[in-house]
């Protein structure tokens, strides 16, 4: 079962809570959910196109967290390195967060006078986040560094964010080669019981487009 489902999903109410947290009517959980959906697309493509460094990290969001209630919507954007939080000459970080939070409120149409509240927080151990340290290994691999060389240095960089284990699985035609059979390969390094639903696992993935086709990555850490 463990290794079946989203380890996320299989362990909520346990050591997992939802990323959204609000109550609807059953006529009216659909435009919720799709509110939902507009509010995280919109955030993805907005920090996408003021992506400036060309750093592997740079402004990958681990997850954004949405809060309704009658009166204000409450967005929460826990980002690993982020460039809405550091100071430029021409905007400081108040003002980039203001415009992102004036074009949100304009493309998912806010009713009934509710107001937006949006922050952003920055994670004290990025690397031990999973989805940004699928990046990180995304990164890599389309700068054609061996998956091998990648896998080690993911397993390093969570051991010094003080994690108990770590689980690292690319898929794909990743020996660099176009006629090769497309096959599977992982690496663990310390404890990941996926079977246990009270242990805290974080589970991220991503893919990355190759010359060679795209690759799917998966990461789990404990």
């Amino acid at each position: 079962m463990g290794q079946k489902i989203n380890p996320l999903g299989f362990r909520l109410g346990t050591t997992q809570t939802h990323h959204s947290i609000w109550f609807e009517e059953r006529k009216d959980y659909s435009e919720g959910l799709q509110e939902d959906h507009k509010i995280r697309e919109h955030i993805k493509s907005y920090i996408e196109k003021k992506r400036i460094s060309s750093v592997s990290v740079t402004d990958v969001i681990s997850r954004i967290q949405i809060d309704k209630s009658i009166d204000v919507v409450k967005v929460i954007i826990y980002m690993g390195f982020s460039q809405l939080l550091t100071e430029d000459k021409d905007k400081p970080p108040k003002t980039k967060i203001k415009e992102l939070q004036v074009s949100l409120k304009k493309a998912i149409h806010l009713i009934q006078n509710r107001k937006l509240n949006l922050a952003v927080r920055k994670m004290r151990k990025p690397y031990g986040d999973p989805t940004i340290l699928g990046e990180f290994i995304a990164f890599q691999l389309k700068k054609r560094v061996s998956f091998r060389k990648v896998m080690k240095k993911a397993v390093e960089l969570v051991e010094k964010a003080y994690k108990k284990g770590i689980q690292v699985q690319i898929a794909g035609c990743i020996g660099g080669k176009a006629k090769e059979m497309a096959r599977v390969e992982w690496l663990r390094k310390g404890r990941v019981p996926l079977q246990t639903v009270t242990a805290k696992i974080d589970f991220g993935s991503t893919q990355v487009l190759t010359i060679h086709g795209v690759l799917g990555i998966k990461v789990w850490i404990f």
